[in-house]
C-alpha cells in the first residue's frame, strides 16, 4: 500500500461570487521515501493539494490515507498528532518568530506538543541545527541571519520531530538562486536519508530536481518524470 493515497479529491472555493475548482477529482499515490514536486501557476491548486495531504485542510469529496490513517475520519487528537509528529513544514516566508532565537524557533513544535523536558527539547533542537550547519547560530535571532540561514532554521524546525514527511511550500521563493540551490540541496540530502519530500513550486528548475513532477492546472493533475 502506498505511503500516501489520495483518491478522487475535490475542493471548490467561491471567489468573487464565482466557484473555483482547486481540486477536481485528483487521484495520486506517493511511496515512502519519494521526492515529488507539485508545480503549476498561481491559483492552480498546488498549495490546496499540499494542505489537504498535510491535514491542514479537508477536501469536499474524496479521501487522503497516510500511512494507514484516513485523515477525513481521524479524530482530532489523531489528526493533531499526525500534523505535529509525522510532518515537518517549510514555508516560503520562513514563519520564524522574530523575538525568539534560532534554537527557540526550532524547538517550538516540541514545546507546543509538550514533548519531553526543556533540556531534552534543547538537545534535540541543537542536533537539528547542527544537521543544518547552524549550531553556531543557535542564539541568533532571525534579523541577525541571512535569508538562506533563516530558511535552514525553518528546515531544522521541520526536522525536530523526526518527521516521515516534509512539505515545503515555495521554499526558495524568497531566496536568490545561489541560496535557493543550497536549500534544495539540503532538502535532497534529507530525502536521501529516507524522508518523503513534497515541494510545491512554480520554479521549473526546482521542480526538475524531483524524481516525480506533478503538474496541476485547473484542479487536474498530470505527471512526468524528473531527475533519476
Amino acid at each position: 500500500m502506498a505511503f500516501i493515497q489520495c483518491s478522487g479529491l475535490k475542493k471548490t472555493y467561491t471567489v468573487g461570487g464565482e466557484e473555483v475548482k482547486a481540486l477536481d477529482g485528483v487521484t495520486l499515490s506517493i511511496e515512502r521515501g519519494d521526492f515529488i514536486a507539485i508545480c503549476g501557476p498561481s491559483g492552480s491548486g498546488k498549495s490546496t493539494l499540499a494542505n489537504v495531504v498535510g491535514g491542514l485542510d479537508q477536501p469536499d469529496e474524496g479521501s487522503v490515507v497516510v500511512d494507514g490513517i484516513d485523515l477525513a475520519r481521524a479524530k482530532d487528537k489523531a489528526l493533531s498528532d499526525y500534523r505535529n509528529k509525522q510532518i515537518g513544514y517549510v514555508f516560503q516566508s520562513f514563519n520564524l518568530q522574530s523575538h525568539e532565537t534560532a534554537l527557540e524557533n526550532v524547538i517550538s513544535p516540541l514545546t507546543v506538543a509538550g514533548v519531553g523536558k526543556r533540556a531534552e527539547r534543547r538537545e534535540r533542537g541543537m542536533k537539528a541545527l547542527e544537521r543544518m550547519g547552524l549550531s553556531d547560530r543557535a542564539k541568533h535571532k532571525p534579523t541577525q541571519l541571512s535569508g538562506g540561514q533563516r530558511q535552514r532554521v525553518a528546515i531544522a524546525r521541520a526536522l525536530v520531530n523526526d518527521p516521515q514527511l516534509i512539505i515545503a511550500d515555495e521554499p526558495t521563493g524568497n531566496l536568490d538562486s545561489s541560496r535557493g540551490a543550497d536549500v534544495i540541496n539540503e532538502l535532497k540530502r534529507l530525502n536521501a536519508d529516507g524522508i518523503t519530500l513534497i515541494i510545491i513550486t512554480h520554479d521549473t528548475n526546482v521542480a526538475a530536481q524531483a524524481r516525480r513532477i506533478i503538474e496541476i492546472k485547473d484542479g487536474k493533475i498530470s505527471e512526468r518524470s524528473g531527475a533519476q
